[in-house]
């Protein structure tokens, strides 16, 4: 059970952070330099400290909402993707955009919502096989 769960975890938190640190640090960085949003020195531990958390709670959330669910794990995986990449858009991207400042919100809201449906489409699937656990016997199909 603590296996499982923590690989869980895992399959939020290495996706998130790689992906988070490739987009926002390397392929992005001058799109979000331009944004004005984040400052020059950049703490990674407090971003990788926030990930670790959220993938403690949203690995607690598949297994008490998904986890027992019938049907096939694909549509599993796409109901569970679906509603973390609701909750992590509204306090990632609507709330971040809502409050911080930035040279275009606009130009915000589309990166990062970008950013959110690629770190979705991996971290729901990858969950769902990992919290899946006996039930992988089930076919993948939706």
């Amino acid at each position: 059970m603590i296996k499982r769960f923590t690989l869980g975890v895992l399959a939020y938190l290495v996706p998130t952070f790689a992906l988070g640190f490739v987009w926002h640090l390397i392929l992005f960085q001058r799109y979000y330099d331009e944004l004005a949003i984040y400052r020059k020195d950049i703490i990674i531990p407090f971003g990788f400290l926030s990930m670790l958390i959220q993938a403690i709670i949203f690995a607690l959330i598949y297994e008490k909402a998904f986890a027992q669910r019938s049907g096939p794990l694909l549509s599993r995986g796409l109901a569970y993707g679906a509603l973390g990449a609701a909750l992590s858009w509204s306090f990632t991207t609507v709330a971040v955009a809502a409050k911080n400042v930035m040279t275009s919100v606009p130009n915000y809201l589309v990166i990062e919502t970008a950013f959110t449906i690629v770190q979705w489409a991996m971290v729901g699937p990858l969950t769902t096989l990992a919290l899946s656990g006996t039930d992988r016997k089930q076919p993948v199909t939706a």
